[in-house]
């Protein structure tokens, strides 16, 4: 079966590494993955093939696309991705065409999706099929009226599937978005998606750090990098503070999209047993090496976090609800602990961070994490019916 993936990150990683993950899952089908946001360098398993698109995304203050490529301009490189996605789906004739977040998110994007979309709908691609993949929680709108509106009619429109990687037993989608029952489509509940560490990646990597087995590893991160500097630097800060009865160790992954200023200043900050990276392909595995995580609350964290099951502190993005309602619900059920905004002091962190490495390791959630495998499951059962003419 051939399928078109096509995914747009602009802020963080985490979209990225989501559809990536599907990706993988898909062996056995020919699979293209669309990209069009900053280069991430985890490249796509080889039976897929990775179309990128020239470059968008946004400026520092979320407000305004801009290229990456600064000979062009934003409407410029808006006609090129125009072009070759339309060019994608006449020589490949997908049967599937998966569309990460929209419509319920990335409608800057509609000037490239919609004529494709059009097209499947009059029959100009042999593509029989249009699934959304969405994550477990959406961001609150300014018009949410207008906007709830506005993806209803293009779900029933387009799309012949809503596939939500979340498991309804911690959140459902009408907890973000209050028209489920508009659409008419059928919605799919996958399971979280994540992936796995090995079985020996603990003490794989444990020793490959060089850690004895009476060391203390933290893990520190921040997603993609363009927020949560605030939290690494106090981390830094906190790291010096600690009682170390043991050795402690502390690795800090900035992600790829951090400032340079602030990535040099994090380093600066570095004393004995403290590194600091920009990214790594292999985060899972590092957790799964740590005996504590500290980080913000995204979706791929919060999930590699359950499927290591490390102990971990959080700090939820607070510029919209997304990050604050999952770390909430993962509290409540004690797979974690949130940050709270006056314990962002070294002094109030560190305590924090002591009390979480001497705390017990927490048991196995009853989660669904199966949300790739879930995907390919359904992308294979749910062929066998066509898709709307």
């Amino acid at each position: 079966m051939k399928i078109i993936l096509y995914c747009q990150n602009l802020v963080g990683v985490g979209h990225y590494l989501r559809s990536l993950e599907i990706c993988q899952a898909l062996k056995g089908h020919e699979v293209f993955f669309v990209t069009g946001g900053p280069p991430i360098d985890m490249p796509p398993p080889n039976h897929v093939q990775e179309v990128r698109l020239p470059g968008l995304t946004m400026d520092f203050g979320f407000k305004n696309l801009i290229s990456t490529d600064t000979n062009l301009s934003v409407e410029q490189v808006k006609k090129v991705r125009q072009s070759r996605l339309m060019d994608l789906f006449e020589k490949e004739a997908p049967v599937v065409f998966i569309v990460e977040l929209f419509p319920f998110g990335r409608s800057a994007f509609n000037f490239e999706l919609e004529p494709v979309l059009k097209g499947v709908r009059n029959g100009d691609f042999s593509t029989s099929h249009v699934v959304c993949s969405l994550r477990d929680i959406l961001v609150e709108k300014r018009d949410p009226v207008a906007y709830e509106q506005r993806v209803v009619g293009v779900l029933n429109s387009y799309f012949d599937a809503l596939l939500v990687h979340s498991d309804p037993s911690l959140i459902k989608l009408q907890e973000t978005f209050s028209r489920v029952d508009d659409i008419t489509v059928p919605i799919v509940y996958t399971g979280f998606i994540t992936p796995k560490p090995s079985p020996d990646a603990r003490s794989r990597l444990r020793k490959e750090l060089g850690l004895h087995d009476n060391d203390k590893l933290v893990v520190a991160s921040s997603g993609g990098g363009k927020v949560g500097f605030r939290l690494l630097e106090t981390v830094a800060h906190a790291f010096r503070l600690m009682e170390k009865e043991g050795p402690i160790h502390l690795i800090v992954f900035t992600g790829p999209f951090i400032k340079d200023e602030a990535f040099q200043r994090l380093q600066s900050l570095s004393i004995d047993r403290m590194q600091v990276f920009r990214f790594t392909s292999d985060f899972v595995s590092y957790l799964a090496a740590a005996d504590l995580s500290v980080s913000m609350a995204g979706y791929n964290t919060c999930m590699n976090i359950l499927a290591t099951g490390v102990r971990a502190l959080v700090w939820p993005y607070a510029r919209n609800r997304e990050q604050g309602l999952r770390a909430d619900l993962l509290s409540r059920m004690e797979a974690l602990t949130v940050i709270e905004e006056n314990d962002l002091l070294p002094v109030r962190l560190a305590a924090l961070m002591d009390k979480a490495l001497a705390g017990r390791s927490k048991p196995g959630l009853p989660i669904n994490l199966e949300g790739a495998e879930n995907t390919l499951s359904w992308l294979q059962s749910g062929m066998e019916t066509p898709g709307r003419s």
